[in-house]
């Protein structure tokens, strides 16, 4: 679960970090009040969605010099009418592709003189299964431009859990960034309390970009992207409250809410399986016969008759889909379930593109029967790679 970054700084101050003072707008007419509340006498207006590169994005339907999604103003009246402009209109950035994103929040904040600029982020290193440290005096640009061209200035290590966070990790970051005098100190003091507030918050990533040193001299964040793990949501209620689901692929929300584990993908064909395994190879085969999958939607080992016509409403619903694969091995999963669930479905939906059904295991017999006798127009399947090739050929014509 991901959420805005003005939610993510109100997060982080709570725990003591340095951010600046900022308002969230959802309507134009509260957008110069919300100017009027902060200092100035620089005020930045940022499109709030769940995406990067905002500040090099574009608006559609914009004007080819018109600024991005992150805009200076030098008065109230100015940030006002930069909110104004950005609100309702939709943000094209790297991230969120040729469709883009819907602006339906902006943030204003109050302006910060810059001296430096540094990334920071903390994510779960998978291979080590810990909590790791990636910092970069480059900060302010695309992390992944860096990894490749100029790798030598990122440093990443992992935090040990037996000890947790220590001051000598912050002292390495400052090292690493270059810091002197009382701002090693507040660097020390600052990764304390982000690595706090991710072991707390049960965090998956924590973006810095960009961390700066003031003109001041002084650390502050001037950015912050925070991602959840969902599994650990129900422990957070706080959090929970914080999710915007105008910001979620709409398949995935629906699919979260009948507990599928659901991914919405670019290919043409989808894809309903049981088991997270099993789904991947689904997916691994049909990029090996020439095409690619739709969606990752892994239906479980307990899936009822309703859960799986759900889902394959779900698949159905991709306008990108041109055909569907539905590969079940059925240990405490049941064949006969899921036919009967492929079969209401259908029946309810409708079906106008080729379905091919490999069915194995419990009841394998019962389910072929099912989708047999149903007058459906499905194509079997013996194995895997006979489904991946047929449901390729389907679609292909």
């Amino acid at each position: 679960m991901n959420i805005h970054e003005y939610q993510a700084k109100a997060l982080l101050r709570q725990y003591g970090a340095p951010v600046s003072d900022g308002r969230v707008v959802l309507k134009a007419e509260e957008a110069k009040t919300a100017a009027g509340e902060l200092d100035g006498p620089l005020w930045v207006v940022k499109a709030q969605i769940h995406a990067g590169g905002r500040g090099k994005g574009q608006f559609k339907e914009s004007d080819a010099g018109e600024k991005g999604g992150v805009r200076l103003a030098k008065s109230v009246e100015e940030a006002a009418a930069e909110a104004k402009k950005m609100l309702g209109r939709t943000l094209v950035t790297h991230q969120t592709g040729p469709v883009g994103k819907v602006v339906n929040r902006i943030y204003i904040e109050d302006g910060s003189g810059i001296e430096r600029e540094l990334y920071l982020a903390l994510l779960v290193d998978r291979q080590s299964s810990r909590i790791s440290f990636v910092c970069s005096t480059e900060g302010g640009m695309d992390i992944e431009d860096v990894a490749a061209k100029t790798p030598e200035k990122i440093l990443s290590f992992a935090v040990d859990p037996a000890t947790g966070y220590q001051a000598f990790h912050g002292r390495r970051i400052a090292f690493a960034f270059g810091l002197e005098g009382k701002q090693v100190k507040e660097c020390v003091s600052l990764m304390g309390i982000l690595y706090k507030a991710f072991v707390e918050k049960d965090m998956e990533m924590l973006e810095i970009n960009p961390l700066i040193v003031t003109d001041e001299g002084i650390l502050k964040v001037l950015d912050a992207k925070v991602g959840f793990d969902g599994n650990a949501i129900y422990r957070h209620a706080d959090i929970a409250a914080l999710r915007d689901e105008t910001e979620e692929d709409a398949k995935e929300l629906a699919a979260s809410k009948f507990d599928l584990n659901y991914i919405a993908l670019d290919g043409e064909i989808g894809c309903m399986v049981n088991g997270a395994g099993l789904a991947m190879a689904t997916m691994d085969i049909i990029k090996l016969y020439g095409a690619e999958p739709a969606n990752f939607l892994d239906v479980g080992g307990g899936a009822t008759k309703e859960k799986v016509t759900e889902a394959f409403k779900i698949i159905t619903s991709d306008p990108n889909v041109k055909g569907i694969l539905v590969n079940i091995f059925g240990g405490i999963m049941r064949c006969d379930i899921i036919a009967e669930g492929v079969v209401a479905a259908v029946k309810e939906v409708g079906l106008q593109v080729p379905l091919v059904v490999r069915l194995e295991g419990t009841n394998v017999e019962k389910g072929k029967e099912i989708i047999n006798t149903s007058g459906l127009n499905v194509i079997a399947a013996d194995n895997l790679s006979d489904a991946a090739q047929k449901i390729v050929k389907a679609v292909k014509g």
